[in-house]
C-alpha cells in the first residue's frame, strides 16, 4: 500500500491547547507508524488575525512534543494555487457569483425561518442575468463567490464513525472567495490536500458536515477523495469546550507549569477512547495505542487535574537518554546513575534538583541528640571505596550488628543524617552517589 500523508493546518491566530493537539498528535503518530508523511500546514490566508509570533508559538509547541514534520507550508504562500483552482470551478460552472450583503443574507434567514423553512441560501444569484449583475457592480457591489454544491447525498467510511452521509441538498451553497478575493479554508484546504496527495484527513467532529462540502470540491477538482476521520472533541470538565481565543489549556502554559510533553500527548490521546489512560515511555509506544475504532462518539473530558499524576508517572518511566540534555541545561549532574535513583520520587523533572543537592551538598544532617553515637558508630564502619550498588547492603550488614539497631531506628537516623530528609530514594542508589568522604562527614554531624 501506497505510504499515508497526513496533515495538521492550525490557523496561527492563537495559542494551541489540548485539543489542538489531539489533533496534531493523531494525524503525526499515525503517519509516524505506518511510515507515512506528515505536514504542518499554516492556514494563514486570514492576514488580519494571523501572525508570525503565532506560527512561531505553533512551532515550538509542535517540537515540544516531539512531533517533527516532514514538510513545512504556508498557505498565504500558495495563492496562485488556489487562484488557478477558482478559475477551473469557474469553467465547468461550479462557481458563481453571488452580491448579497450580510445584513440582507440574514434578512432572508429570518425569513426562511418564520416560514418554517431552514435557513439556507436561497440560490437567488443563479437568477441574475447579466445586466442585474452589471447593475449591481455599478452601485459599487463587488460579489462573493459561492459552490455550487449537487444536492446529492454524499456518503464516506469514517476511520472513526463508520459509514456517514450528508445531503448536500440541505446546506447553503458554501463561500469560498469573499467580496475583497480572500479564500475561505473550505477551498484552499481541498485545494491543498489534493496538490499534496494528502491520503487521510483526520481531525474533530465538528468538521463532519464540512466533509460533504469538501467532497463535492474535491471531485469538482477532479482530485481524489482522502480516507476521513472525526475524532471527538476534548473539553473541559464542565463540559465547556476548548478555545484558542480564551486561552484554554494552552501549551505554552503547561510546558511553564512544568507538566510532561509525553504525559500531555498521552492525556490527550487516549482520553475519550476505550483505552486506558497511562504513561508512556516515548511517543512511538504512543503510536502503536492509536486505534481510530476505539474512540468514543461522545465528547471527552479533559480534566487538567489528572495531568500532575500522569507527569509524574511519566516521569518515573522516562529512560535516562530523553532527560540527559534537559537535565544538562538546568545544571544537574550524576548522570544516568542519579537519575535511575531519584525518577521514581519526581513530581517535576525540576525536582531532580533537590536530590543533586542531596548528592552534591553542602548538606547539614539532621541528627537526633540521641542518635549522634549511633551515627559516629555508623561513620567508622563505613566500607572503603570504590563504592557501587552493593556498597549499602555491606554497610548495613556492619552497622546492624555492631549497633544493635534494627527498623526503624536503625534506617531513619541514617536516613536523616545522609540526607537530610524523612523519605525519598532508596539509599542503596544515593549512597554510592554521595561518596565516602562527603556520608562520613554528614554521619559525624558536619555540613558535606
Amino acid at each position: 500500500m501506497t505510504p499515508p500523508v497526513l496533515r495538521f493546518a492550525p490557523s496561527p491566530t492563537g495559542l494551541l491547547h489540548v485539543g489542538n493537539a489531539r489533533t496534531a498528535l493523531y494525524n503525526a503518530l499515525y503517519a509516524r507508524r505506518e511510515g507515512g508523511t506528515f505536514i504542518l500546514r499554516y492556514d494563514d490566508t486570514d492576514t488580519a488575525r494571523s501572525t508570525e509570533e503565532f506560527a512561531q508559538a505553533i512551532a515550538r509547541d509542535m517540537e515540544w512534543l516531539g512531533l517533527t514534520p516532514d514538510r513545512v507550508e504556508y498557505q498565504s504562500r500558495r495563492l496562485d494555487r488556489y487562484d488557478a483552482a477558482v478559475e477551473r470551478l469557474k469553467a465547468v460552472g461550479r462557481l458563481y457569483p453571488a452580491y448579497e450583503t450580510e445584513e440582507e443574507l440574514e434578512t432572508r434567514r429570518l425569513s426562511r425561518r418564520r416560514r418554517g423553512l431552514p435557513p439556507t441560501y436561497d440560490r437567488a444569484a443563479l437568477k441574475l442575468s447579466d445586466d442585474d449583475r452589471a447593475r449591481l457592480e455599478g452601485e459599487g457591489r463587488r460579489p462573493h463567490w459561492r459552490f455550487r454544491l449537487d444536492g446529492l447525498k454524499v456518503v464516506w467510511a469514517d476511520l472513526v464513525r463508520g459509514e456517514q452521509a450528508v445531503d448536500t441538498a440541505t446546506l447553503s451553497d458554501p463561500v469560498l472567495v469573499r467580496a475583497d478575493g480572500s479564500y475561505l479554508y473550505t477551498l484552499t484546504s481541498v485545494v491543498d490536500d489534493i496538490e499534496m496527495g494528502v491520503t487521510h484527513v483526520v481531525r474533530g467532529e465538528d468538521h463532519v458536515t464540512n466533509t460533504g462540502v469538501q467532497i463535492e470540491i474535491i471531485e469538482a477538482l477532479g482530485g481524489n477523495v482522502p480516507v476521513f476521520g472525526h475524532h471527538n472533541l476534548l473539553t473541559l470538565p464542565s463540559g465547556e469546550g476548548l478555545s484558542k481565543r480564551l486561552g484554554h489549556l494552552s501549551l505554552t502554559a503547561l510546558r511553564e507549569e512544568g507538566q510532561e510533553a509525553l504525559a500531555i500527548a498521552s492525556l490527550a490521546v487516549l482520553t475519550g477512547t476505550s483505552l486506558a489512560v497511562e504513561a508512556v515511555p516515548d511517543l512511538d509506544a504512543l503510536a502503536q495505542r492509536i486505534d481510530f475504532s476505539k474512540i468514543s462518539r461522545a465528547p471527552a473530558r479533559f480534566d487538567p487535574a489528572d495531568l500532575d499524576a500522569l507527569t509524574a508517572q511519566t516521569l518515573h518511566v522516562l529512560p535516562y537518554a530523553s532527560v540527559a540534555e534537559r537535565l544538562a541545561a538546568i545544571g544537574i549532574g550524576g548522570g544516568e546513575a542519579l537519575w535511575l535513583a531519584v525518577r521514581g520520587n519526581l513530581g517535576r523533572l525540576a525536582d531532580t534538583a533537590t536530590w543533586w543537592r542531596v548528592v552534591e551538598g553542602p548538606l547539614a544532617p539532621a541528627i537526633a541528640p540521641e542518635d549522634a553515637d549511633f551515627l559516629a558508630q555508623a561513620a567508622d564502619l563505613l566500607p572503603p571505596e570504590p563504592w557501587d550498588g552493593g556498597v549499602y547492603p555491606a554497610f548495613i550488614a556492619a552497622v546492624k550488628p555492631a549497633s544493635g539497631r534494627t527498623g526503624k531506628s536503625l534506617f531513619h537516623p541514617l536516613r536523616l543524617a545522609l540526607t537530610g530528609a524523612e523519605s525519598g530514594p532508596e539509599l542503596k542508589a544515593l549512597l554510592p552517589l554521595i561518596g565516602r568522604a562527603r556520608a562520613q562527614a554528614r554521619l559525624r554531624g558536619e555540613t558535606a
